[in-house]
């Protein structure tokens, strides 16, 4: 078994917002899965779906992208899984729209959900689909940017980036990271 765990903010005021592509990516792991609904489980919102023959336990956190290790770190404990069997998807403010990066392990670069994470997961060894957001525009404050929504020039180019991610996050399930990091970085 496997989990893959979008980061986000739960509620309407923060759909569709650059935070919140985690949520996207396993939306749409879902929609490909024909998962009609989510169950409640882990301080979150979850489904059981096979992706590539493997099973796969979707996760979207509802502890606000801060505490976001608060849900993930349970539903691996409850399964008995390792950091291996846990993918973590999210948003970078420091790669390129749209750009794809797949890691082992590393520092959280500042994601604060991907660094909440790493702390109850014991170290940085947890693989991780970071989803270039870009940097804000002048003036702007980061934390500002990350929960707005995306603009008409980066939403199209976030769509596509949204089923590739979650074409990267199958692959990452059925056949492991490295191959997944030489496809898709």
């Amino acid at each position: 078994m496997k989990l893959i765990v979008g980061l986000g903010n739960p509620g309407k005021k923060y759909a569709g917002t650059r935070h919140n592509v985690g949520f996207d990516v396993v939306a749409e792991l879902a929609r490909r899965s024909g998962v009609t609904g989510f169950k409640k489980a882990f301080q979150g919102e979850t489904a059981d779906v096979n992706l590539g023959g493997e099973r796969v336990l979707l996760l979207m956190p509802h502890t606000f992208m801060n505490a976001s290790g608060t849900s993930a770190i349970a539903a691996r404990d409850f399964y008995k899984l390792t950091n291996d069997d846990l993918l973590v998807v999210c948003d970078d403010l420091n790669l390129p729209v749209g750009k794809l990066r797949v890691r082992m392990s590393g520092s959280s670069g500042g994601q604060k959900g991907l660094a909440d994470i790493i702390r109850g997961a014991g170290g940085e060894n947890v693989p991780r689909l970071r989803i270039g957001i870009g940097q804000p525009p002048d003036r702007m404050d980061a934390a500002d940017y990350v929960l707005a929504k995306y603009g008409k020039e980066d939403k199209t180019e976030m769509k596509l980036a949204v089923v590739l991610a979650a074409d990267a996050a199958e692959m990452w399930a059925r056949d492991g990271v490295a191959t997944c990091m030489n496809r898709y970085n």
